[in-house]
């Protein structure tokens, strides 16, 4: 591929549901890679994200009203554009705005018989966050266009980056009313597949055997996987986040990947040397703190701190496979130390716990209190306790959180951004004083959580499922916990060989003398050097090229615009 001018941007407009949105892993993704985009294509490069918030303001969002003022009135007043511009409080701070989208509900029906007519978009079932995610992207579409033009960029190379099915509509739209605008799609994880994993399918077995659309109309996913699936194929390049998401795209979206973009890591706001170990102490404290109070008894100062976190997706993240391995973990002879395993993942919640707050405060909570009545598992009080999975299998496991047991549980239910009530520290706080992280996913198809986890010199084990593990073990991932992280081999049907496994890894881990561990932390944060954005970034220049590139071929062909 070339690399003169004539494949270099000159603007990018990259857009997204978690652009100043925090919601998931893309949020990550986005506001980690801003800093380095910023400054290639500084304040060229324009991101855009959904305006919700109506009773209090973005928390990451810096409104500043003399970015392009007069582009927003003549949007406003000509188009309809409810526009609000202004930086992205991450590191990079680059320009963003936010835009409004229901006011074209109005237009719905007239905008999915377009998507039918022009590319084959079947809406006919679409269903509950299909028609906001579609609204937006419809939005930022018409928002891209109207830039462009009140700015007069036709002889310059733009690029229109959408992230993930929610934006496909904006592909679309660009495609078919601005073609010379080059077009990137992205899928960080497709909709069928997920929905496959998620409903207990067999995924990696019979991947060769399933038909995209067939299986998205069994699973009730066909509008989400239709439009992705027009997203991919009218894209003038398309790229996922790992090989193993690659595969998936070429076989249930029919298109492979031009380009994977593996997902960096922005570790500069990382603490180091001196305030390393300071607010490793500092979280390993809180930590301790609330398991002792929860648990009702002191916990040795050298117990073993373990935990795993990320969505509440019980299989496809693993955490069945976390329980069953802290379960069997138990159940070895010779652990010489306290294992401390906590869940850190949100789920359907009241509030924190008033009785752990007491506790906490240093009050003692009434003799009819939860925790009174032996409650050790969880720091928050959830709405159904009695359907939540974790807690149904660390129950029928046996788990009892009494202090001759070395091995317990702590069920961390809540977002941790530093105001949950009983920690009240940002996840990040509490990840650094953990002792060893486990991640034993089923279906990821990045995995910031281990990724971050050896960011920060915690080292972690993995699977072979998740895109992380699969770059780490091209990186020369040895057997063992040597090298600060261990990928362990998954497929739809080893799930207790894996539980075993890991059971016997933290076992391993627990007798590991200090120099030891420190040793290994060292080699996590090492590997991790190889896996931020400076690194990572070439792959989505690459992609940049390639999108001008197949622009600049298909403007140069007749048109051929029509549903398949």
């Amino acid at each position: 591929m070339q690399t003169d001018a004539r494949h270099t941007p000159d603007y990018i407009f990259e857009s997204s549901w978690e652009v100043c949105n925090k919601v998931g892993g893309i949020y990550t993704v986005l506001s980690t890679r801003a800093n380095t985009l910023q400054k290639l294509y500084k304040d060229r490069i324009f991101f855009i994200g959904p305006d919700l918030w109506q009773e209090q303001e973005s928390p990451w969002f810096r409104e500043d009203r003399t970015l392009y003022p007069e582009w927003c009135d003549f949007a406003q007043a000509d188009q309809q554009l409810d526009i609000r511009a202004g930086r992205w409080d991450v590191p990079g701070e680059p320009i963003v705005f936010l835009v409004k989208f229901k006011a074209f509900f109005a237009q719905q029906n007239d905008i999915y018989t377009s998507m039918w007519k022009e590319f084959g978009v079947d809406s006919l079932h679409a269903y509950g966050d299909y028609h906001e995610s579609v609204m937006f992207a419809y939005a930022t579409g018409k928002m891209i266009e109207s830039f462009y033009r009140y700015h007069k960029l036709e002889g310059e190379n733009v690029i229109a980056h959408f992230n993930e099915w929610m934006l496909g509509a904006g592909v679309l739209y660009i495609r078919k009313h601005v073609p010379k605008i080059a077009t990137l799609f992205t899928t960080h994880a497709t909709s069928t597949g997920r929905s496959i994993a998620g409903n207990n399918l067999p995924l990696y077995d019979h991947l060769k055997e399933y038909n995209g659309d067939q299986m998205a109309r069994q699973l009730n996913m066909t509008a989400k996987h239709s439009i992705e699936k027009k997203a991919a194929q009218h894209a003038d390049c398309f790229t996922t986040v790992s090989d193993i998401t690659a595969r998936e795209c070429a076989q249930l979206l029919q298109r492979q990947p031009d380009v994977v973009t593996p997902n960096g890591f922005e570790k500069d706001f990382i603490p180091k040397g001196k305030a390393y170990e300071s607010a490793h102490e500092k979280g390993r404290r809180v930590l301790l703190q609330v398991a002792e109070k929860i648990l009702g008894y002191a916990v040795e100062p050298d117990a073993l701190l373990v935990g795993t976190s990320g969505r509440y997706e019980y299989r496809n993240k693993g955490l069945d496979i976390y329980v069953e391995a802290m379960n069997r973990l138990r159940r070895m002879p010779g652990l010489t130390k306290d294992v401390i395993a906590f869940i850190m993942v949100p789920g359907w919640i009241r509030a924190p716990r008033t009785d752990l707050q007491l506790l906490l405060q240093g009050q003692e909570p009434s003799e009819g209190s939860p925790l009174r009545l032996g409650n050790s598992f969880v720091t928050h009080e959830l709405v159904d306790p009695e359907h939540d999975s974790i807690l149904n299998q660390a129950g029928h496991a046996g788990f009892s959180n009494s202090e001759n047991e070395r091995v317990k549980i702590i069920f961390v239910p809540s977002y941790l951004n530093g105001d949950d009530g009983i920690f009240n520290l940002p996840y990040y706080d509490l990840l650094i004083g953990m002792d060893l992280s486990v991640f034993p996913s089923y279906y990821e198809p990045w995995g910031y959580t281990p990724h971050e986890s050896v960011a920060f010199s915690i080292p972690t084990i993995t699977s072979s499922l998740a895109g992380f593990g699969v770059w780490a073990q091209k990186q020369g991932d040895k057997k063992g916990m040597d090298d600060g992280i261990e990928v362990i081999r998954r497929d739809d049907s080893n799930h207790g060989e894996v539980a075993e496994e890991i059971a016997l890894l933290v076992q391993d881990f627990s007798r590991k003398s200090a120099e030891q561990v420190t040793l290994l932390k060292k080699r996590a944060a090492r590997l991790s050097d190889r896996a931020d954005w400076a690194h990572f970034i070439t792959y989505y220049q690459e992609a940049y090229r390639k999108a001008l590139h197949s622009s600049f071929v298909r403007l140069s062909q007749p048109c051929k615009l029509k549903a398949e």
